[in-house]
């Protein structure tokens, strides 16, 4: 049932599209001619509908070419609306470059211009709140994929609790297989054994089979893979050393031989790496600009302050575990527990003009010339001093994965909340997440973020 109904709702999904792509255009065609000033109709409205038509039917195709049609359990709304963005940006460009390379200049640019945001923003929308009824009646019990757990392990009882506990997700698990019953999975539903995994495929016919098995376990899974292939059964794989890969894990070759890679981000690409440093020079130096005013003020109300240096070095940990020093205006009198002691909202070490700098973040203003020498970035987790570094490395899974990118002034971390004497667990998640689906459009949404929600800059930092 469920995968007629997946059928269904993929057909509505794509013809839904294609009546928003076509109606919004002689809804931009009328914005511009009879509500915008300065119009002249030198194409008539039927030439934009046929124009309409084969737009619509490209960009159909390249939101297939890009995934939009496949099932989103698994993917999030983010990611989603990237690729529908970048499928319009790249069809916008090759017909604005269709029609000035063909000469057809008759065509309004600003009516496809206006049809591009308008036809945009109505499918980013549509996706949201799809999203949100498909999630309302996942949490009701309808439209659930029916999964049948194989194997008993540690990890087959993660996967089992985690589709369990959140119900958005769209999944429920009719039982599991395994050599025999294991006291980890409780009294959730035995069906039986590796022997008789076909047969229940044939008998149960669930939506999708998902193999957890224990390191122990794993000569069986040539038998495994060929029931599943026999009865046509999608077959899933969680390793048992899932908890240490990636989300998304990538694959190399050599000499047919693939192999996993664990820690590829996308920043190890040279030109999404020249991306994110072009938007880092970019930035900070106009931000540098934009805030010399305030940070003239700054100096001379440090110097005012206390006695001591207006600018506060420290000694953090940054790409690729090398040292530097990270700027800051003073807000502390000078002490000798600067570089071990974190500092509190009520530090009786503060400064009053350093407890109002940092109330507005403004101590944090120096670090654009750590951005500009190329120490930190504008985005990314927050560095760390070495005296910490070495502690958490050692509590902290994952915890020096976030050394394999430039630090950053503001973060994914941040903008959710984790900042100061928050959980250096939640930070990590937060920060590795950020590393292993970095896109120059999750980097604009994070300082976008920051600078609407009054969290420009961390106040965590010891000084």
């Amino acid at each position: 049932m469920i995968k007629e109904n997946q059928k269904l709702l993929n057909r509505l999904h794509v013809l839904s599209d294609g009546a928003i792509l076509y109606l919004s255009l002689p809804v931009a065609f009328w914005i511009r001619f009879y509500i915008l000033p300065g119009g002249y109709i030198s194409v008539e409205l039927y030439q934009y509908l046929l124009l309409g038509i084969l737009l619509t039917l490209v960009q159909l195709f390249i939101y297939a070419a890009f995934g939009l049609y496949q099932s989103f359990r698994r993917g999030r709304l983010r990611q989603e609306l990237e690729r529908l963005w970048l499928a319009n940006l790249l069809v916008m460009a090759a017909l604005l470059s269709f029609l000035f390379v063909q000469h057809y200049i008759d065509y309004s640019r600003l009516t496809l211009i206006i049809w591009f945001f308008l036809s945009t923003g109505l499918l980013s929308v549509k996706r949201a709140v799809l999203r949100r009824v498909l999630h309302y009646f996942r949490q009701k019990g309808y439209n659930q994929k029916h999964v049948l757990l194989i194997g008993g392990g540690e990890m087959a009882r993660t996967y089992w609790n985690t589709v369990d506990k959140d119900r958005e997700l769209g999944y429920t698990v009719i039982g599991y297989v395994s050599s025999q019953r294991e006291k980890r999975m409780g009294k959730r539903k035995r069906l039986g054994g590796y022997e008789a995994l076909e047969s229940l495929l044939e008998s149960k016919r669930p939506d999708e089979a998902v193999c957890a098995i224990t390191p122990e376990d794993y000569g069986r899974m040539p038998e495994i893979i060929e029931a599943c292939e026999k009865t046509g059964t999608k077959l899933s794989i969680i390793p048992s050393y899932a908890k240490y890969m990636p989300s998304n894990p990538q694959f190399d070759e050599v000499g047919g031989i693939p192999m996993l890679n664990f820690r590829r981000i996308p920043l190890d690409n040279w030109a999404n790496a020249f991306c994110k440093r072009a938007m880092d020079i970019m930035g900070s130096l106009l931000l540098i600009l934009l805030s010399s005013p305030v940070m003239l003020v700054c100096v001379i109300g440090v110097r005012l302050s206390s006695p001591g240096p207006i600018i506060f070095k420290q000694e953090r940990v940054g790409r690729n575990k090398k040292r530097f020093f990270m700027y800051k205006f003073r807000s502390m009198r000078v002490n000798s527990g600067q570089d071990t002691q974190w500092s509190t909202d009520h530090d009786s070490r503060k400064t009053k003009f350093g407890a109002f700098m940092r109330k507005c973040s403004l101590d944090e203003l120096p670090q654009f010339f750590n951005v500009l020498k190329g120490e930190m970035s504008l985005v990314g987790p927050r560095p760390e001093i070495p005296y910490y570094v070495e502690q958490f490395k050692q509590e902290v899974p994952l915890y020096m994965v976030k050394h394999q990118v430039r630090p950053g002034i503001t973060g994914w971390a941040q903008v959710n909340g984790l900042r100061g004497d928050t959980s250096i667990k939640a930070r990590v998640e937060h920060d590795v997440y950020y590393i292993e689906h970095w896109s120059l459009l999750f980097d604009i949404e994070i300082l976008l973020t920051t600078v609407f929600r009054g969290k420009f800059m961390n106040s965590e930092a010891l000084d």
